[in-house]
């Protein structure tokens, strides 16, 4: 059997599955109320966005109006006809972000009651459509993002703390407009909480400003100034909130999920299975410190081969959700990387183990690699290679020991996001 090549599979299967050109058609209202439309407009963010944009448009009759605006990751765009593709700074937010985001506000505001919002929302949006309040200027914004991604704080605390900075996330782009609103989301975040998806452009939000100011404490962010004012201020009541849940202005929208972590690990089973491997989903919110996670699936291997328990061999075990790096060095490697060169060193000795972990997007961190594979003899090959997998994984540098390796996981982008994919799988010892 060839592990890797039934890895690799599984993994495409994950993306498919979240694939916008396959999935975007069908929530897309039918042709004859496309026509009695006066105006669409398409707007969006994310790393799914262009992918997205590209589905509306191929669905959309030739001879019905269709405009719109949406931004991505720099080297994710599509070309588009009729909805223009801007690319702006991830994970980092920067200016050419900003200017879309006040572009796709200003045109939403500009619809009528009988016209249509298209909102395309997918992983990534939060700092794509970053559209920061007044008193905060950009430069503070990309700040507090970069002290907030080193901090290993999760996404939905991230975002929190976006929302209450933006002009247009937090439900205000479905505030700006008098339009009807079709949010078509694909999840990148654990729980596909809609308010957490690129900060919830168009989804009420529960969180306040006084949970902005205690998650810039628990993480111990300093903050520039001009964020910890506007925060302070909106705690003491001087600004308007996010809208909350039932407001009545969500009426208006109609928030559909297309995608999900768990449809793609769902979908990759099937891969699995045809190998004569079980699959085992252990969940799409597996989050925590990537070490510290892969600490635990070394763990459950371990309980595997030598007891039989939970799961006999020949099994694999899938799992999706969003890792955290706190990061301390100064190497390369997102957190896929990270946590599949922690579990290599957990499994070292085992036989029969494989392991892949790559990002649905086709980006670990900020690297070009989805992620990478570890096989059974992956410490063996470092040591033999003269790497020192303890000192790289200090050094946050799994990049390095796996690209030595030829074990990287290159894809380019997948413009989708589904968050991360992850398999284990056991071979029986004869197998091994």
């Amino acid at each position: 059997m060839d592990v890797r090549r039934v890895l690799l599979d599984s993994f495409r299967a994950a993306i498919d599955a979240a694939d916008p050109l396959r999935i975007v058609a069908p929530a897309l209202p039918d042709a004859a109320a496309i026509r009695r439309l006066r105006r669409t407009l398409a707007v969006g963010a994310g790393k799914a966005a262009a992918s997205m944009a590209l589905a509306v448009e191929r669905h959309w009759p030739a001879d019905a109006p269709l405009e719109g605006l949406v931004v991505t990751r720099y080297a994710h765009g599509l070309p588009c006809a009729r909805i223009e593709v801007v690319e702006a700074g991830h994970p980092v937010p920067d200016e050419a972000g900003e200017r879309a985001a006040a572009r796709i506000l200003e045109r939403a505001g500009a619809l009528g009651d009988d016209d249509l919002l298209i909102a395309l929302v997918s992983g990534g949006g939060s700092s794509l459509l970053s559209l920061p309040v007044e008193p905060v200027p950009i430069v503070d914004l990309k700040a507090v993002t970069q002290a907030l991604l080193a901090s290993g704080a999760p996404i939905q605390d991230m975002n929190v703390v976006r929302k209450h900075l933006s002009r247009i996330q937090g439900g205000r782009l479905a505030q700006g407009t008098r339009a009807r609103v079709l949010a078509l989301m694909i999840s990148d975040v654990a729980g596909d909480d809609p308010s957490s998806i690129a900060s919830g452009p168009c989804s009420p939000d529960p969180s306040t400003y006084a949970d902005a100011l205690a998650i810039l404490a628990r993480w111990r962010i300093a903050a520039p100034a001009s964020v910890r004012e506007h925060l302070e201020r909106g705690m003491r009541g001087e600004l308007d909130e996010t809208p909350k849940p039932g407001d009545p202005l969500f009426a208006r929208v109609d928030a559909r999920m297309l995608a999900t972590a768990h449809g793609s690990l769902e979908a990759a089973t099937a891969v699995f299975a045809r190998a004569g491997i079980r699959p085992v989903v252990l969940g799409d919110t597996v989050t925590g410190e990537a070490r510290d996670v892969a600490q635990v699936m070394g763990a459950i291997a371990r309980e595997i081969v030598r007891h039989g328990q939970p799961f006999k061999r020949p099994v694999a075990l899938i799992s999706g959700g969003e890792c955290t790096v706190t990061i301390r060095g100064r190497g390369r490697g997102g957190r896929c990387s990270e946590f599949l060169l922690a579990l290599a060193r957990e499994l070292d000795g085992i036989p029969g183990t494989w392991a892949i972990a790559a990002d649905t997007d086709g980006i670990d961190g900020v690297e070009s690699n989805a992620g990478a594979i570890a096989t059974p003899d992956t410490m063996r090959r470092a040591a033999a290679a003269g790497l020192d997998a303890r000192a790289l994984l200090d050094d946050n540098d799994a990049w390095t020991f796996f690209d030595a390796l030829g074990d990287l996981v290159v894809t380019g982008p997948t413009r989708t996001n589904v968050n991360d994919f992850r398999a284990l799988v056991l071979l029986p010892a004869q197998a091994a």
